[in-house]
């Protein structure tokens, strides 16, 4: 493990350098320039940034960083002794990976440290394997459905699993997504291809703490930053499926609003693909009627309530009223409780 600590205090450094001396290569220096400059020609697995630097803050060296593809993904754990209100947010804001308070405490660096790094090495492995299942899947055509559904079936379980409080969530969105879109007149293609969309539109969960999804009080400013940063992960995880394209602007584009309100590119309207607007409405109602960490399931009358109001706000108005009919026809409320159609699954033998 190869780390770069950025800061202009020789006390810091040498802290960080005695913290990891036995599991890690600490390149030390002194400002936000030189490290810059360090990383046109040298990669680290993570940088450790000081806020505060005579030269450049730390927020000016992300800005920076972020412009370059060959480091936009960069981990980074800003170091401050700043207790100003919205520092976290505007760090987070620019591209920072997680905060760590000055004075800290050594074993929280490096728990800290080891979490990003081992998350940072599961989704560039998970992004290979993503892409590798895909290519044997286009190469033994005959096996591709069974294949590529079993695979997707287990990504979405992963994540899945790491809320106890939603299990199977991804399975219920992918359905109802697959209903509305066979309602609105779409191909059994597309009735496929926005089943599998669901399946994988909160993959970028994975990088996302656990301690914050299964949190039962109000999330932080700075915690829903993080579980919002889940639509970028998403992204970053599946566009380097060629042959499915639509995977990742789902997994982006799934928590846009029809009003341009919603994140992570604020779309509006039209502008929003139209799978994603299908899902936006799936995705909800299947948050309102699942048990959440902290709420019970809604009553049916209070989601229909919901699904209305954000008619035209929210959700697309075309797909909110497929979902109204939805809802309408399900007098018993036992939808959410029903095994549903899976698409091309009738076909296998």
């Amino acid at each position: 493990m190869r780390l770069l600590a950025v800061d202009d205090d020789p006390m810091i450094v040498l802290i960080l350098k005695r913290i990891f001396a036995q599991e890690a290569e600490v390149i030390s220096l002194d400002s936000g320039r030189a490290a810059l400059a360090w990383l046109e020609d040298n990669v680290c697995d993570l940088m450790l940034l000081d806020y505060r630097m005579p030269d450049m803050d730390g927020f000016e060296v992300l800005r920076i960083l972020r412009r370059h593809s060959q480091h936009d993904d960069l981990p980074v754990i800003l170091l401050t002794g700043d207790t100003e209100n919205g520092l976290e947010t505007e760090g987070f804001a620019l591209g920072a990976t997680d905060f760590i308070r000055k004075p800290f405490v050594p074993d929280v660096v490096r728990h800290r440290v080891r979490r990003l790094v081992r998350y940072e090495y599961l989704k560039k492995h998970l992004e290979q394997e993503v892409g590798r299942k895909t290519l044997l899947a286009e190469s033994r055509l005959s096996e591709s459905r069974l294949l590529f559904r079993e695979m997707v079936v287990a990504l979405a379980r992963t994540v899945d699993a790491k809320d106890k409080y939603t299990s199977g969530h991804s399975e219920r969105v992918a359905n109802y997504a697959c209903r509305i879109a066979k309602l609105a007149g779409e191909s059994e293609e597309n009735q496929e291809k926005i089943y599998y969309m669901g399946m994988l539109h909160d993959i970028g969960k994975i990088g996302v703490a656990k301690s914050i999804i299964n949190k039962q009080a109000s999330l932080t400013p700075e915690e829903y930053a993080s579980i919002q940063t889940h639509t970028v992960i998403g992204f970053q995880i599946l566009q380097s499926i060629d042959v499915f394209p639509d995977l990742a602007m789902a997994a982006r584009c799934h928590h846009e609003r029809y009003d341009g309100k919603g994140y992570p590119e604020h779309l509006k309207g039209q502008d929003i693909p139209r799978f994603a607007r299908i899902l936006a409405v799936a995705d909800a109602y299947d948050a309102m009627t699942s048990n959440r960490s902290y709420r019970r399931i809604l009553p049916q009358a209070q989601v229909r309530k919901e699904i209305l109001q954000g008619r035209g706000t929210q959700f697309d108005p075309e797909f909110a009223d497929i979902m109204l009919g939805l809802i309408d026809e399900d007098v018993n409320y036992t939808m959410r409780e029903m095994p549903q159609h899976v698409p091309g699954k009738e076909q296998e033998v």
